[in-house]
């Protein structure tokens, strides 16, 4: 296993992250606690869950999972939950208010069996409550060990840049991670998200890096999808998702390509996918689920693999996802270069046209 630290801190994760959504609901206890071992054995040790997976089955899962195991093994854990979403009937009781965050995260720290989470992230925006409101409660959780960092998901870039520069401004930890949706078959964050999250120095976690298992191979065009597989389950969401990936020629053009790739370099589908977004740029640990001990062995055969120059830009120029409107189509981009009208250079040729770089440079 290979290790990166978190965002900008000192702590140290493993390249890729275990997603547990299934725990509780699509796996067994057993099943859950088999994986989480074979995960901890090949080194990994970033687990992330969230207080409404399975309804908090997830936690508990999880919570008995550790409470099962030697001090040995569970103080090299890396434990991330989430908060936000509907916990319970009440008006109150989802949101990032101070009230309803207080309760979920001593729900979360209760259901996990622990006194501490490593990594509490906000599961999504909350346009009723100041910005001020939820990052002073983050910060009294940090100081009262609750927690040891804050992280975001599902924020868009001015949400995140919002955040950042408030807590800037009030003096306290800015959040260190963000969590979004980002693969080869998802790459709209790179418009607004990746640049907020590079230029402010956070820590990049993709979920879905598998995109529902498009990225595996275990899909043909025009095929039915197995019963047994999220594309083919009843589940209306996966249903909806999966129909969302399949209607895009750009997405087969893509899994080609991916299968390609695997079959030249010996490795699977889901391990060049996996590579390829944890070696993009500000990516700390993609977060990726399995229902089976074969995906997760499938799956963590990644981090020996290291793309070349020639495959990368295969994936890269196949994946690419180019929006047409304003402000991100060429015109729109126009507006924001730096090349000077006329002359034989323009300034862009000398110093790179960076205009939607962050730092404004290449």
């Amino acid at each position: 296993m290979q290790y990166r630290t978190l965002g900008n801190s000192g702590l140290a994760v493993s390249k890729l992250a275990f997603g547990t959504m299934n725990f509780g609901t699509e796996n067994t206890e057993e099943e859950s606690f088999a994986l989480l071992d074979a995960f901890i054995e090949a080194g990994g040790n970033m687990i992330d869950t969230s207080d409404v997976y399975g309804g908090g089955l997830s936690e508990q899962t999880i919570g008995r999972w550790l409470a099962a195991r030697p001090r040995e093994i569970t103080d090299r854990i890396v434990l991330t939950t989430k908060g936000r979403f509907t916990t319970g009937p009440d008006v109150n009781d989802l949101g990032l208010s101070r009230r309803h965050l207080h309760r979920a995260l001593d729900a979360s720290l209760s259901r996990l069996g622990v006194e501490t989470i490593d990594l509490y992230q906000m599961h999504g925006w909350d346009a009723h409550t100041p910005v001020e409101e939820t990052l002073s409660f983050l910060d009294d959780a940090v100081r009262a060990g609750k927690i040891h960092y804050a992280g975001l998901s599902n924020f868009t870039g001015w949400q995140l840049q919002l955040t950042v520069s408030t807590a800037k401004a009030m003096g306290v930890h800015a959040p260190l991670t963000l969590q979004q949706q980002y693969s080869l078959l998802s790459r709209e964050s790179e418009f607004e998200m990746v640049p907020a999250a590079l230029h402010n120095n956070i820590g990049l976690l993709p979920w879905s890096p598998l995109a529902g298992g498009f990225l595996t191979g275990k899909y043909q065009r025009g095929a039915t999808p197995a019963s047994d597989t999220r594309a083919g389950s009843a589940n209306e969401l996966y249903q909806w998702v999966s129909a969302e990936y399949a209607a895009s020629d750009r997405n087969w053009a893509t899994i080609d390509e991916v299968v390609r790739i695997a079959k030249e370099t010996g490795a699977t589908p889901a391990q060049v996918a996996l590579s390829w977004i944890a070696d993009r740029p500000g990516v700390v640990a993609p977060i990726f689920g399995a229902r089976t001990l074969k995906q997760l062995h499938d799956g963590l055969g990644a981090v020996a693999l290291t793309l070349d120059g020639s495959a990368t830009a295969a994936l890269d120029k196949v994946s690419t996802s180019t929006p047409g409107g304003y402000p991100y189509g060429a015109f729109g981009t126009s507006q924001r270069d730096r090349r000077l009208q006329g002359g034989a250079q323009a300034l862009g040729d000398l110093i790179g046209n960076g205009a939607d770089h962050p730092t404004g440079r290449r």
